[in-house]
């Protein structure tokens, strides 16, 4: 089990409101927590810092070896629910940090089973031979191409490709999505913040997968972003069950 995460503040941002975490549990799990902040000054980066600590904190005390599956759904289910209630309790006792929240995306892969939550339009990823979206965007844009009012390419230029319809920080449940799913012991799994999404094509994502490895195709997508205007902050997160026998 490996795992690589990297962060860019981009080409036009003042600060990186992104926050990346993750941990290697023991030789067969590992875990990658993925936020992206928003709110006016820092109040942004605030948000998914404490997102991004609160769910790392009950994943790492939660979490045993035997847990069952279900047990792992309720305990990231429940931890991005208490991420809310800390980021809301902040943003109501500093008037600076009203209306912060974030958008999350967490993946646990244990053995050949992967457990995903989200909130947001961050996304999470399976690639193989093909490329995945597991995660589904929370967002106008979204719902329009549901509603067939727009395509999929419209989708990554449209006037409000940001506006989002969940996130962490708001006053209620926040309901996060979750997904499970079996995989082989040569799939890659990355999660990244929409600076990538936005910027980099899903195909190019795929093709540079099988040419480059760990830290090295961080890099070399967040090149691709910054190439292709790079305007948001970008965050990538990999989780190789398997590294050694990827072939490149």
């Amino acid at each position: 089990m490996r795992v690589f995460t990297g962060t860019d503040i981009g080409l036009m941002r003042s600060e990186n409101q992104d926050k990346i975490s993750s941990g290697i549990i023991n030789e067969i799990t590992g875990f990658i927590v993925l936020c992206d902040g928003m709110g006016g000054e820092n109040a942004g980066s605030a948000a998914s810092e404490i997102a991004a600590e609160a769910i790392v904190e009950r994943f790492t005390k939660v979490y045993r070896r035997d847990l069952s599956d279900d047990t792992v759904r309720n305990m990231m289910i429940s931890a991005l629910n208490t991420a809310n209630s800390v980021i809301l309790d902040e943003s109501y006792s500093d008037p600076e940090k009203k209306g912060m929240g974030t958008t999350c995306v967490a993946a646990l892969e244990r053995g050949l089973k992967l457990h995903v939550v989200s909130v947001g339009d961050s996304r999470a990823y399976l690639l193989n031979e093909n490329i995945t979206q597991i995660t589904k965007d929370h967002s106008i844009v979204m719902q329009k191409y549901e509603k067939g009012e727009i395509t999929k390419e419209e989708m990554r230029c449209h006037p409000q490709r940001n506006y989002i319809t969940k996130a962490l920080g708001i006053p209620f449940n926040p309901d996060p999505d979750y997904f499970e799913l079996e995989i082989n012991e040569n799939d890659i799994i990355l999660l990244c913040s929409d600076g990538l999404s936005t910027y980099v094509e899903e195909a190019d994502i795929l093709s540079m997968s099988k040419v480059y490895r760990g830290d090295e195709l961080i890099n070399m997508l967040i090149k691709k972003a910054l190439d292709n205007g790079g305007k948001d902050n970008i965050t990538i997160g990999l989780i190789y069950y398997n590294m050694e026998s990827i072939s490149l």
